[in-house]
């Protein structure tokens, strides 16, 4: 916990101590958030009471030395700055509408003598020297004065681009190559060190580890088998024959073919093919056969693993060999013979479920997450299971495969795991922001975990953080800061179920759910090679559209920006799922890859770098994302009106209730309330706020708190496994409506009533009524603090 202490507390913040004889028995040392509004409101009232009082000149003296006693967005800001009638509203109105106000208060001048001529041009001559010398010395001063001491409140563009343009993919590549030499460590720890070690080299201030002693489920001494029963062939996951040899030079690729925290053991049974597992596949197959601990035989993909494995579970099989059916990837990949990981943990520990694995916490034993015992194999060993040898037609039109009916087939299954506590590392470290410290940006990679499978892809992640960094640094040194604090994060164990950020996530929950205001995705950017795929929270979905409209006008190349919010890999699952932070990812993938079967991304395969390399030679890729994500990261943390659109989140429900979806007019109803409330919003309080005339500092950082809490509405308590429990993003692309309604509705219609779509429509019901009276909230509090001041 001592960590990350610092950060979350205030070392090193800009809160100031309060004294001992002032403070009530048991208040903190610090300013909390709520002590700081209150704070900043007393200050601004006792401002409007010292103007009706003479001595204006002394009050402003004294108000400057004690602005920093209170903390909040609007820290260090200068009253010289502010100009009489920056607000409608504000608190020098009286200057403005009374020109008479600080004259009626002025002391008289005091009376001068008569001086003669030669005086006066003496006083003349000195002070045309005077003027001429001070021109000289300021003209100097200021060509000589770097531009890193321009306030950090205001907004420079091209000052986000001086940053990034230090951006190079040749310095990504070799990153990427000195990262790839680490993961043959089997310490875990090992590798953290080394990024610990880069990220000081590059400045970044207070880089710790923060390490959890986590249960992992590894496989076994040897790989998980497949036995036909008619024939007594043995097979190994990638469709190989079992042999003594095979075993003993097994490589880690193959013994690293299992899903974790799957149920272990033996099961002998009669292989059914369920195709993808929905729930039409199995009312399907249970007007055919006794499915009771039988095998099902099932395809990757339109839905989330975890949810098909729980409808496979509740139905009564024992088993699972899951494969992914080549029809379902481009022509130009080829993983018939490939094997694959998946990971059955839904997120973070497994023995500390909802609570952080501290030293002391109670461990609950939980080996495996399923009674299933699920086995992936390869698309070459269903073939065999099937008697089938093509996939293809000679018109080359892909048949998927499909194990026929009438047909019976009897195998023994083996399913080979070991579960040991392993200490899952993340490094952590911060850029301190210089008005807002206690607002965070975070950005997040991930970094190999020793105990998993071979993949390099997390090489391309932890390379373009550094990158960033790197860029970063530069202009700090010289001087410049964000507004608010940029968190930087490698994450440990994250094929395992993201096991590093949800624990850390935990840890600070209280914390974070009060100062996190987005987050940044940097998981696995690299999958392709042919097209852009940001993910966004609906909030941010117009930043993302201009960022990236503005980066494709430099290269000349100006494909249709499609930002969508739809569930993604990795760790933003925490932050999405359990905090309702806004976030950002960008990745590129296969065109085709975007038309096939949603998660297929749940199977980690093991990418080495030179399918990387392959896939991006030049790293431009690479450099794409890394000024991408740049752009939006400064854009967040320097802006001082976060840049989020209320709106958009109405009309995002408004588009999830499109459709001939039954029992849904009262939910349009509220959405229109939502939409009217947002739009109220929008125009009322954000427009001014981004106008700088207009930007008064309480209004700024009351508007900001609001924004950065918006999605927090939308989490809903209760969601059928693998599911968002934040209800703003949907199953993929071609899903436009709310999830959870999809799956009600698939769920009760063969009853004639079914409680599931009842509580399915009661939680997005309370959801749009909360954010509608969340936005009305927002709205009265200013118009109270407004009314309040005059």
């Amino acid at each position: 916990l001592k960590i990350y202490f610092s950060i979350f507390t205030g070392k090193k913040m800009a809160y100031q101590k309060v004294n001992a004889d002032q403070r009530a028995p048991g208040h903190s040392q610090f300013l909390d958030n709520d002590d700081l509004q209150a704070t900043a409101l007393d200050l601004e009232w006792d401002m409007e009471k010292e103007l009706e009082e003479p001595g204006f000149d002394q009050f402003q003296l004294d108000s400057a030395e004690n602005q920093n006693l209170g903390h909040s967005e609007t820290a260090d800001l200068n009253l010289d700055s502010i100009q009489p009638g920056i607000s409608p509203k504000g608190r020098f109105q009286r200057l403005q509408e009374e020109s008479d106000y600080i004259t009626h208060y002025a002391r008289p001048a005091p009376k001068s003598n008569r001086c003669n001529l030669c005086y006066l041009l003496k006083i003349l001559c000195t002070a045309t020297v005077l003027f001429i010398f001070g021109t000289v010395i300021g003209y100097y001063a200021h060509k000589n004065c770097p531009s890193d001491a321009t306030s950090s409140g205001t907004v420079y563009p091209q000052l986000y681009q001086e940053i990034l343009k230090t951006i190079q993919a040749e310095e990504i590549k070799k990153s990427f190559r000195n990262f790839i030499q680490l993961y043959k460590n089997e310490d875990d720890m090992e590798i953290s060190k080394q990024i610990k070690t880069h990220w000081t080299s590059l400045g970044l201030e207070d880089i710790q580890f923060v390490n959890y002693s986590v249960l992992l489920n590894l496989p076994g001494a040897s790989p998980s088998t497949v036995t036909l029963n008619s024939s007594g062939q043995c097979f190994l996951p990638n469709g190989q024959p079992c042999s003594e040899k095979a075993r003993k030079d097994s490589s880690q690729d193959l013994l690293y073919s299992y899903a974790a925290y799957s149920a272990k053991g033996t099961l002998k049974a009669e292989v059914i093919d369920v195709s993808y597992g929905t729930t039409d596949d199995l009312k399907r197959i249970k007007k055919m056969k006794n499915v009771t601990n039988q095998i099902a035989l099932l395809k990757l993909g339109k839905l989330p693993l975890l949810y098909k494995l729980s409808l496979l579970e509740n139905t009564g099989f024992g088993g699972v060999l899951l494969y992914i059916d080549p029809c379902d990837l481009p022509k130009t990949a080829n993983f018939s013979h490939d094997t694959f990981m998946v990971s059955l943990n839904p997120g973070g520990d497994p023995s500390t479920p909802g609570y952080p694995s501290a030293d002391g916490s109670f461990r609950q034993s939980r080996s495996n997450l399923t009674s299933l015992l699920v086995q992936p194999i390869s698309a070459s060993l269903v073939a065999t299971l099937i008697s089938s040898v093509k996939t293809r037609t000679k018109n080359d039109v892909c048949s998927p495969l499909e194990l026929p009916n009438n047909e019976i087939r009897i195998v023994s299954m083996q399913v080979q795991t070991v579960t040991k506590f392993k200490t899952v590392t993340n490094v952590v470290g911060y850029v301190r922001g210089l008005v807002s410290p206690d607002r965070y940006v975070i950005v997040g990679s991930h970094h190999h975990t020793a105990y998993s499978y071979n993949g390099q892809e997390w090489a391309s992640s932890t390379a373009i953080i550094t990158a960033f960094i790197r860029a970063l640094m530069l202009r700090v040194k010289r001087g410049w800061r964000p507004d608010r604090t940029i968190v930087f994060c490698s994450w440990g164990g994250t094929a395992f179920g993201n096991i590093g950020s949800y624990e850390w996530g935990e840890d600070f929950k209280k914390v974070l759910q009060k100062n996190v205001v987005a987050y940044i995705s940097l998981h696995s950017p690299i999958r392709g090679n042919s097209s852009l795929h940001p993910v966004a929270s609906p909030s941010l979905q117009q930043l993302v559209v201009e960022k990236n409209n503005f980066n494709c006008t430099r290269r000349a190349q100006c494909p249709e920006t499609n930002v969508s919010s739809v569930q993604i890999q990795g760790d933003a699952d925490y932050f999405i799922n359990h905090l309702g932070v806004p976030t950002v990812q960008f990745a590129y993938e296969d065109i085709k890859a975007l038309e096939a079967p949603s998660f297929l991304s749940e199977a980690l395969f093991p990418r080495h770098a030179t399918k990387i390399e392959e896939m991006d030679p030049f790293f431009n890729l690479h450099e794409t994302i890394t000024k991408l994500s740049g752009e939006v990261i400064l854009q967040i943390a320097n802006g001082p009106v976060l840049p989020y659109n209320a709106l958009d989140i109405a009309l995002e429900v408004q588009n999830s209730l499109k459709g001939d979806q039954p029992n849904t007019g009262q939910l349009l109803a509220l959405a229109s309330r939502l939409r009217e409330s947002a739009e109220l919003f929008q125009s009322g309080e954000m427009r001014p706020a981004n106008d700088p005339k207009e930007r008064a500092p309480v209004r700024v950082r009351m508007l900001n708190d609001i924004l950065q809490d918006m999605e927090k509405s939308f989490l809903v308590p209760q969601v059928p496994p693998g599911f968002y429990r934040n209800i703003l993003y949907h199953l993929d692309e071609k899903t436009s409506q709310f999830s959870i309604l999809v799956e009600a509705w698939e769920h009760c219609k063969p009853l004639a009533s079914n409680e599931t779509l009842k509580e399915a429509l009661s939680e997005v019901l309370n959801s749009i009524n909360s954010a509608q009276v969340y936005f009305k909230a927002g709205l009265n509090v200013f118009e109270s603090v407004l009314v309040g001041k005059n």
